[in-house]
C-alpha cells in the first residue's frame, strides 16, 4: 500500500514501521482460519477489503452518552475524527467507553475514573488496534482515558492522541457574564442571604450553560485538558478551542489524520511522557491556578508512565511559578476569553523560562517548536510574567500542600481562590461526621457558629465517601451569610469542584474513615493553619488523638458485592493518586493470543 509522507523531521523512512509490523495484521493478514473469520466479519459489516486491509486500524474511544452535556457534540466529532483517519489512509473503528457525566453520576464520577481507565486499557489491548484517539474532556474522562491508554501503550506499543471536548460558551444573565460552578456558588450564597429572588435564580438556570462543552471556568475539566495538552498528548492548543467553535471540528479531523502518522512513526507514549513533560505539567498547573483535583489525577497519570510525582512536587512548583491565567475562580475571565487571547500556547510562551522545551509531543515536534509564533493578544487575560495575577510569595501561589498532625500525608488548599486573611488562622472546630449531618445542620438559624470557626467534614474520602465526592466546599452557614460572611476556613478529606473557591482545605490524608487523625477532631478543638509555613495543626496532644481514634467508629460504607466492594479494598489514598493498587506500575501485560 501507499504510505503517507512523514509529517515531521523526527520520522524518517528508515524509522517508519512496515505494514507487516502493524499490530492489526495479526488479526487480518494471516492465512489461517481465524483471520478468515476476522475478514469475513468485517465484510459482513459492509466494508470492502480495500477499506480495511493493509491499513492502520485506529480505535476511537468515544465517551459520548445522552446524559453527558460536556460531550453532547461527540456524535458529530467522532465522524470528523473518522474523516481524518480515512483521509490519512487509516481504518477507523469507534469503541464506546463509559461516559462519566460529572453533573449526573452519583455519588461521584471519581468512583468510576479507574473503571474508565480499566476499560480504555482493555479496549485497546483486546481489539486489532494500531493507534487510538481518546475523546474526552469532562473531569474524570481525561485522566481515566490517559491512564488506561498509557498502560496499554507501554505494553502493546500503541500510540494515542487525545482529542479534548472543549469548553462551553460563556454564560449570561441580566447582562452579566456567568461562569459555570463558580457563579453558581456565588449566587446561591446571595440567594440564601435573601439577595436573589426565585425568579432571578430560574433565569440563571436558563442562561449559565448555553452550549455543549465542559465548564468554561478553570475547573477540573479545563485544567486536565490543558495538562494533557502541555504533556504533548494533544494537538498544540487543542485544549483551548471552545466546543462550539468551527475550529473544534477541524481539530477533531486533524487528530484523526495525525494518529495515522503516529502509528507509522511508532510515536508511542514512552517517547512523549517523561519526567520533563510532567514537570512542564506541574508548572502549567500553577500558572493556571488549576483545579486541586489535578493533584490526584496527575500523580495517577504519572504513575502509569513509571514516573514518580508527589505532593511535594506540586508544592515546590507552587513556590516558583506565578499565576498568569486571569480565569475564574481565581480571576476574572472565562475559557472563551482565554481562547481569544491566544489560549494555552500563548500562556506557555509567556512562561517559557519555567518549561523544558525539548520534550516530545504527538506532532513529532518538541514543545518549543510547537510554541513558535504564539502571540498573547490580551495581556489582561493571559498575564505576562512581569505582571502576574498573583505570586508565590506570601502563600499566593496556585496550590499549597500543608502537613501537620492533622494531615501527616498532606492536604491541599488553593490560596489564590481564598480570602487572604484566612491563609493564617486559628479557630475552634465545628465538626460534622457525615455530609448528611452537615446538610441537616448548616442552615439552622440557631447554629452555634462564628466567622472564626473552622468547619470540619469527615468520612468524605476515597473509602469514606465512597469515592471522594466533591463535598469539600462546605456551604457557609446561613446565619453567617446573613451577616455578610462569604468565606471561612473549611477542612475535609473530600475533593471540591475545580470551579469552586474559598479557603477550603481538601484531600486530608489519611482520610478519617481509615482512622487518620481527622477522625479524632471534636467540636471545640482548636485548629491552626499557616499556608505560608505550609502547616496545619490540631491543638490536641498525640496521646489524646490516639485514644480518640481507638474509640471512634466509622459509619457503615461496606458494599456486599460488585464494583464498590472492589473499589473499597483496592483504592489508594489521595496523596498516592487514588489509583487501584493492582493497576499501578508499568509491568507489561502480554499481547492477546489469537487462535
Amino acid at each position: 500500500m501507499t504510505k503517507s509522507t512523514p509529517s515531521s523531521k523526527t520520522a524518517s523512512p528508515a524509522t517508519r514501521k512496515t505494514l507487516e509490523e502493524l499490530r492489526s495484521q495479526r488479526w487480518f493478514a494471516a492465512a489461517d482460519l481465524r483471520a478468515f473469520g476476522h475478514r469475513s466479519r468485517a465484510l459482513q459489516m459492509g466494508y470492502d477489503r480495500r477499506e480495511f486491509m493493509g491499513k492502520p486500524v485506529i480505535g476511537i474511544l468515544n465517551t459520548w452518552s445522552d446524559i453527558a452535556p460536556c460531550h453532547g457534540h461527540f456524535k458529530q466529532r467522532v465522524e470528523e475524527v473518522k474523516r481524518g483517519v480515512w483521509q490519512a489512509g487509516g481504518f477507523p473503528i469507534e469503541l464506546p467507553a463509559i461516559s462519566l457525566a460529572e453533573n449526573f453520576v452519583k455519588p461521584t464520577t471519581m468512583l468510576y475514573r479507574n473503571f474508565l481507565a480499566m476499560e480504555a486499557e482493555e479496549l485497546i489491548r483486546s481489539h486489532p488496534v494500531d493507534g487510538a484517539v481518546l475523546m474526552g474532556g469532562c473531569d474524570k474522562t481525561t485522566p481515566g482515558l490517559i491512564m488506561g491508554a498509557t498502560s496499554a501503550g507501554l505494553s502493546s506499543g500503541v500510540p494515542f492522541i487525545y482529542m479534548p471536548a472543549g469548553a462551553m460558551l460563556r454564560g449570561n444573565w441580566g447582562g452579566k457574564v456567568l461562569g459555570s460552578g463558580s457563579d453558581v456558588w456565588k449566587y446561591w450564597a446571595e440567594k440564601q442571604a435573601g439577595n436573589i429572588t426565585e425568579a432571578q435564580w430560574g433565569e440563571m438556570e436558563e442562561g449559565i450553560a448555553r452550549s455543549y462543552g465542559t465548564c468554561m471556568t478553570m475547573g477540573t475539566a479545563a485544567t486536565m485538558m490543558s495538562i494533557a495538552d502541555v504533556l504533548g498528548l494533544s494537538l498544540p492548543g487543542a485544549s483551548s478551542i471552545p466546543a462550539a467553535d468551527a475550529g473544534h471540528s477541524r481539530m477533531a479531523a486533524q487528530s484523526g489524520m495525525r494518529i495515522v502518522e503516529m502509528v507509522w512513526e511508532g510515536l508511542t507514549p514512552d517517547k512523549i511522557l517523561s519526567r520533563a513533560s510532567f514537570d512542564n505539567a506541574l508548572a502549567t498547573h500553577m500558572a493556571l491556578a488549576g483545579s486541586t483535583n489535578c493533584m490526584i489525577h496527575l500523580i495517577a497519570m504519572a504513575g502509569r508512565a513509571g514516573i514518580d510525582v508527589s505532593l511535594d512536587d506540586f508544592d515546590a512548583w507552587s513556590r516558583k511559578v506565578p499565576v498568569l491565567a486571569n480565569l475564574r475562580p481565581s480571576g476574572e475571565f472565562l475559557m472563551e476569553d482565554f481562547f481569544y487571547a491566544g489560549g494555552l500556547r500563548a500562556m506557555l510562551s509567556e512562561m517559557r523560562s519555567h518549561l523544558q522545551l525539548s520534550t516530545m509531543t504527538v506532532t513529532g515536534k518538541t514543545l518549543g517548536e510547537n510554541l513558535e509564533g504564539a502571540p498573547n493578544w490580551q495581556p489582561e487575560v493571559i498575564r505576562p510574567m512581569s505582571n502576574p495575577l498573583s505570586t508565590p510569595d506570601q502563600g499566593g501561589g496556585g496550590t499549597a500542600i500543608l502537613r501537620g498532625n492533622l494531615a501527616p500525608n498532606g492536604c491541599v488548599i488553593k490560596p489564590s481562590a481564598a480570602e487572604p486573611h484566612l491563609l493564617k488562622h486559628t479557630g475552634p472546630a465545628l465538626v460534622f461526621e457525615t455530609y448528611d449531618e452537615m446538610a441537616g445542620q448548616i442552615d439552622r438559624e440557631d447554629l452555634a457558629v462564628t466567622r472564626d470557626h473552622v468547619l470540619v467534614l469527615k468520612n468524605a474520602g476515597p473509602v469514606g465517601g465512597p469515592g471522594m465526592p466533591e463535598w469539600g466546599m462546605l456551604p457557609i452557614p446561613k446565619v453567617l451569610l446573613k451577616q455578610g460572611v462569604r468565606d471561612m476556613l473549611r477542612i475535609s478529606d473530600a475533593r471540591m469542584s475545580g470551579t469552586s473557591y474559598g479557603a477550603c482545605i481538601l484531600h486530608v490524608s489519611p482520610e478519617a474513615y481509615v482512622k487518620g487523625p481527622l477522625a479524632a477532631v471534636k467540636t471545640g478543638d482548636l485548629i491552626s493553619v499557616d499556608v505560608e509555613a505550609r502547616t496545619i495543626h490540631l491543638h490536641v496532644d498525640d496521646a489524646e488523638i490516639a485514644q480518640r481514634i481507638a474509640a471512634w467508629r466509622a459509619p457503615n460504607r461496606d458494599y456486599p458485592r460488585g464494583y464498590g466492594w472492589m473499589f473499597a479494598r483496592h483504592i489508594t489514598q489521595a496523596d498516592k493518586g487514588c489509583d487501584f493498587d493492582f493497576l499501578e506500575g508499568t509491568a507489561p501485560v502480554a499481547e492477546p493470543e489469537i487462535h
